[in-house]
């Protein structure tokens, strides 16, 4: 039920909304998992500035999670998180920045 409501919100632009419904794609809860459609709502939640969305989809490009694996990629979407205080991301920057990544 509650993956009908994110969907209808995530339609209408809503970032939370859509980081939300990423999660259940990634996870499988309430929907079939199915990582590339976590991946395209965690982009639409990250693009509005979203920093849980760009910390989750930081992780996706660094584990190749629904896309091609790019640690670039990785590290520019855990630096826009962290810059926005979001301590996961924070600490994942730091390890990319710790092993030399990205």
């Amino acid at each position: 039920e509650a993956v009908r409501f994110y969907r209808f919100a995530a339609e209408q632009g809503h970032s939370k909304a859509q980081n939300k419904l990423g999660r259940c794609y990634e996870n499988g809860t309430g929907v079939a998992k199915d990582e590339k459609e976590a991946v395209r709502f965690y982009r639409l939640s990250a693009e509005q500035g979203h920093s849980k969305a760009q910390n989750k989809l930081g992780r996706c490009y660094e584990n190749g999670t629904g896309v091609a694996k790019d640690e670039k990629e990785a590290v520019r979407f855990y630096r826009l998180a962290a810059e926005q205080g979001h301590s996961e991301a924070q600490y994942n920057l730091g390890v990319c920045y710790k092993n030399g990544t990205g």
